[in-house]
């Protein structure tokens, strides 16, 4: 198989559980409670000895081909969309191998339920909340990019009104309100975000 579809199909595959992962965090606008009970729900469907194997092996697949690509294609890229589909990819592949890894440590070193106050953790706690917003602020935000810009490839052909530009910054500008209701979630001071005791390794307590 091509490395392109390689990457394509590691790439469907990792965006299945994305879509839900970031539903999930949506849901922490209503509180941390919610969001851990949607998120029982969801491991129901990922995390089991399938499920994980596929979703790991998608991850390195998608990390490696990705490379791959921009080594290929750097050369030959001009347009934004284009810039931005390997901006966006790489800072991907760089947040992927860290943040799996992290979540990896956490769960069978730490001994850790990798919930909402795992993430939490860092996101309301300074000074490391400097570092971890950004970082998963870019992280939202490159995957909407991602999108965005493979989006207005496939869409150059087609026959509706609406021009692709439009439609994929839609997709951008979707990826903006969707980042500030997570972060929104995660800090939500009149829900109240309190981390519990065990987490207080996360942050250096």
């Amino acid at each position: 198989m091509k490395t392109k579809s390689l990457h394509y199909f590691s790439g469907l595959t990792i965006s299945l559980f994305v879509g839900l992962h970031l539903f999930n965090h949506i849901c922490s606008i209503f509180g941390a409670d919610l969001h851990i009970e949607i998120m029982h729900a969801f491991r129901k469907l990922y995390r089991n000895p399938i499920s994980e194997t596929v979703l790991l092996l998608a991850v390195v697949v998608q990390i490696i081909s990705g490379l791959s690509l921009f080594f290929i294609l750097r050369k030959n890229t001009h347009l934004k969309f284009e810039k931005l589909q390997i901006l966006s990819g790489l800072y991907l592949a760089f947040f992927l191998m860290i943040h799996v890894s992290a979540v990896l440590t956490g769960r069978f070193y730490l001994h850790l339920d990798t919930n909402f106050y795992f993430g939490a953790a860092g996101i309301n706690t300074f000074p490391l909340n400097l570092f971890f917003i950004p970082y998963y602020s870019l992280a939202i935000l490159s995957f909407f990019g991602h999108i965005a810009a493979i989006h207005y490839k496939k869409m150059q052909m087609s026959i509706y009104q609406i021009s692709p530009a439009t439609q994929s910054k839609a997709i951008l500008i979707l990826g903006i309100f969707t980042t500030l209701l997570i972060f929104y979630g995660f800090t939500n001071r009149f829900l109240g975000v309190q981390i519990p005791e065990e987490y207080n390794i996360l942050i250096g307590k």
